[in-house]
């Protein structure tokens, strides 16, 4: 069975048709999400993949419940086109870091894994922040005026002070947005589209919960292919320093390639110049 390789692209045109060109295998379909702020398209093409674009284009904001949007928007574009052995979610800065043939193995060897990454430390007070507190603003957490960061600070401390809090019942759990799942997880996701947005709205970085939550339930919390190792579930390798995520080099990639990870995360398209 195939897989659905899905992308959130944005710009970094040139490191996007590296991306494709690796993944351009008759065993792939590929979904691409430019997001709404590009103001020229690219012109992209694929040889042995299908490449489909998603009509609906959502105006993407860092932190904001937009980004869930585009990716409802790809994993439904994908699974009508379906069904896939997996659905690969990508930025369009990210790189696989093994061969075609060795992912296809690789989950052929695992079929019915979900790879899926999970934060394992004590994060009550994160979610408490994030998730359990309404967030005036929230399309615009990095770029917003004085005013609307004082009010929205303002509204924080006076939830903190009333008590309020929100989604009180909800066992949140926490992890990377980039996940490689089964059909079944697919639409058990697509599924619970309403009910995400209705909880993750007016809240900061759902993305990194909103899979994770869901997955956590039976049954697919058995099928989890790493919880004893934070983050590693989703085999992805992601490079952080001071609580960023750093870019991959050059001199990173042999590193990277050895490693248990299929895909890395993230690139600049320096990086060109060397492969």
């Amino acid at each position: 069975m195939k897989h659905a390789y899905l992308i959130l692209a944005h710009g970094s045109f040139g490191l996007l048709r590296e991306l494709l060109s690796r993944l351009d295998d008759a065993r792939n379909d590929i979904f691409v999400h430019i997001d709404k702020k590009a103001q020229v398209l690219p012109e992209l093409h694929t040889e042995h993949a299908g490449l489909y674009f998603t009509h609906e284009r959502v105006d993407v904001r860092w932190g904001d419940w937009t980004v869930v949007e585009a990716e409802y928007v790809l994993f439904a574009e994908a699974v009508s086109h379906g069904p896939y052995q997996y659905y690969h979610l990508l930025s369009g800065v990210d790189l696989p870091v093994k061969s075609q043939d060795y992912i296809h193995a690789f989950c052929e060897r695992n079929a019915g894994k979900e790879f899926i990454g999970y934060t394992l430390t004590e994060i009550t007070p994160e979610i408490v922040r994030k998730v359990r507190r309404w967030h005036l603003f929230p399309e615009d957490f990095k770029n917003t005026s004085i005013v609307k960061r004082a009010l929205r600070a303002a509204c924080i401390r006076l939830q903190e002070l009333l008590g309020i809090y929100r989604n009180r019942n909800i066992p949140f759990k926490k992890g990377s947005q980039w996940v490689s799942v089964t059909d079944a997880m697919a639409r058990h996701f697509l599924s619970h589209r309403a009910w995400a947005q209705k909880v993750f709205s007016h809240n900061f970085c759902a993305d990194e919960m909103v899979m994770q939550t869901l997955a956590w339930q039976p049954p697919f919390r058995e099928r989890l292919y790493n919880t004893e190792a934070d983050g590693a579930g989703c085999l992805r390798a992601i490079g952080w320093k001071d609580g960023q995520i750093i870019d991959w080099t050059a001199r990173d990639l042999p590193a990277l390639e050895a490693s248990e990870a299929l895909f890395a995360r993230k690139f600049n398209e320096s990086i060109l110049q060397s492969l």
